[in-house]
């Protein structure tokens, strides 16, 4: 039997909400790189990925704040709740993302 099938069904929904939400914090990473769109569905796309993730990574910025290096600033927080993220999952039992 596979570890996704012994798996109760309130902790494979867990593991797999965890894994949406690793992946929409990708996508919150991936677009801080370009410039925010204007208008259309895209926008209403990231507005929700802001939406979702800036409640999370806002108390994780107030306690790890972004090192300046020159004109740069390296955000740590989401590095942080990567791996607050792989802790859950492995210690709910997920098996790895899913993929």
């Amino acid at each position: 039997m596979t570890t996704c099938l012994a798996l109760g069904t309130a902790t494979r929904i867990a593991c797999l909400l965890l894994t949406v939400y690793w992946l929409i914090l990708i996508v919150r990473i991936l677009a801080s790189w370009f410039p925010p769109p204007r208008t259309g569905p895209l926008r209403s796309i990231m507005r929700f990925v802001y939406d979702v993730t800036d409640p999370v990574l806002r108390p994780l910025r107030s306690l790890i704040p972004a090192l300046r290096v020159g004109a740069m600033a390296m955000d740590f927080s989401p590095i942080i709740l990567f791996i607050i993220i792989a802790v859950l999952q492995r210690a709910i039992g997920c098996a790895g993302f899913g993929f």
